[in-house]
């Protein structure tokens, strides 16, 4: 019984805690942010939104720019180096808030480690998708699912703001699983085909613009 009152055994308990909250959180702090900063100006704060909605999506598009075409296209794919500390820093304050209250230290530590290694998926799979190489990664079905999640925000580009977890997406209202019209999307081993269903009529929706 001691065992399980112990400091040492209530760290780790509070850590996990903090680490399973952490991925919920990071889903929505990943949407939030995505939705409210990188696709428009907020409270005069303009750098995600240029860097985002008026270069990234401007070279990377639903058809086959989806994947980089030019070798300079790479460098618009990530986030800047600076990005991560401060983006994770910013996912902990709820985690500081809870565990200057609770004292339960472990709170902190889980949330920390949970917001990086999101952090660390996102960059990677959001390289991935962009820039493909056949990667043990991209053979993955969970890679192949997200992959086209995030083509249909390329093509839609308010909704589907989740890339690693689209948990914020499904609850909010912004998830779409498939195109409500035909378009000629990006194609590769690691794409699925997100065009609509066939009616019954064996005809499909006439393609619009974007």
């Amino acid at each position: 019984m001691s065992l399980f009152l112990s400091p040492l055994f209530l760290f780790l308990f509070w850590s996990a805690v903090g680490f399973l909250v952490g991925g919920v959180v990071s889903s929505f702090f990943e949407w939030t942010l995505h939705r409210f900063f990188m696709h428009k100006p907020t409270w005069g704060f303009r750098y995600p939104f240029e860097r985002h909605a008026l270069i990234h999506h401007r070279v990377f598009r639903a058809d086959h720019t989806y994947h980089a075409t030019h070798r300079e296209d790479a460098e618009k794919i990530p986030m800047a180096w600076w990005n991560g500390p401060v983006l994770v820093g910013l996912c902990q304050l709820p985690f500081l808030i809870a565990a200057l209250i609770s004292r339960k230290w472990g709170l902190i530590c889980g949330g920390a480690v949970a917001c990086t290694l999101y952090f660390a998926a996102y960059e990677y799979m959001h390289w991935c998708m962009h820039l493909p190489k056949r990667r043990h990664v991209e053979r993955s079905g969970i890679f192949f699912r997200l992959n086209g999640h995030h083509l249909l925000h390329h093509r839609y580009m308010h909704k589907n703001f989740n890339v690693v977890c689209p948990l914020a997406d499904l609850l909010l209202g912004t998830l779409v699983l498939r195109s409500k019209v035909h378009f000629q999307q990006a194609q590769g081993p690691a794409v699925p085909n997100v065009q609509p269903r066939a009616r019954r009529n064996g005809k499909m929706p006439a393609e619009l613009p974007a």
